[in-house]
C-alpha cells in the first residue's frame, strides 16, 4: 500500500500524490527516535547504555519489542496484499476483501 496524501499539522498544508512509506516511517516518533540514538551508538547496546538513562536490560527489551512490531507490520502488508491479489482475481467479493481487511486492521 502507499501513501496517498500527507498533511502539516501545524500549518495545514496538504500535498496529495503517490508517497513511499517505510515501515520505519510508520514507527512511532518515540520509536524512531530510539532507532537514531542505537544507530548513532554504532548499534551498541553497551554505548547506547552508556549514552543514555536506560540499563542494558530496558535497551534489549525495547529492541526486542521493536523487531516484533517491525516483523508484525511485515506479515500484516503481506497478508493485505493476499486479500487485494485475491480481489483483483475474482477470487473472492470486495464484501469479503473489505471484512477481511478490517479484521486484518482490527476494526
Amino acid at each position: 500500500m502507499q501513501t496517498a496524501a500527507m498533511a502539516c499539522a501545524v500549518c495545514g498544508v496538504k500535498i496529495e500524490g503517490n508517497f513511499s512509506q517505510t515501515y520505519f516511517d510508520r514507527l512511532a516518533p518515540e520509536d524512531q527516535k530510539f532507532l537514531e540514538e542505537y544507530l548513532l551508538a554504532g548499534f551498541s547496546i553497551k554505548t547506547l547504555e552508556r549514552r543514555s538513562t536506560l540499563g542494558y536490560a530496558a535497551i534489549r527489551s525495547k529492541l526486542d519489542r521493536l523487531i516484533a512490531n517491525y516483523e508484525t507490520m511485515i506479515k500484516m502488508d503481506a497478508q493485505k496484499k493476499a486479500v487485494l491479489e485475491q480481489l483483483r482475481t475474482d477470487q473472492i467479493t470486495v464484501a469479503e476483501a473489505r471484512e477481511k481487511l478490517e479484521r486484518l486492521s482490527g476494526d
